[in-house]
């Protein structure tokens, strides 16, 4: 089937807002995600290598806002637009 793949992206960094956790040093978020979105999130520059053995990924800023902002426009009662 052929897709949209940057709506896909676009859905799954907003679902990556869901699972977001920080520390003092990073934020990371549960990569449960098609693998195919998950790289393309990687080469934009949002996420880090999913990869990776560990079981999450860590988020840049720019995927952490992107993501709330994508989150709140998908998903929040009434919508806002990111």
């Amino acid at each position: 089937m052929d897709y949209d793949k940057d709506k896909v992206d676009e859905a799954v960094l907003a679902l990556l807002y869901l699972t977001m956790h920080s520390n003092r040093i990073e934020t990371r978020a549960w990569k449960g995600h098609d693998w195919d979105a998950l790289d393309r999130l990687s080469q934009k520059g949002y996420i880090s290598n999913p990869r990776s053995k560990t079981k999450s990924v860590a988020i840049t800023d720019a995927g952490k806002k992107k993501a709330e902002r994508l989150f709140r426009k998908l998903f929040a009662a009434g919508g806002t637009d990111a």
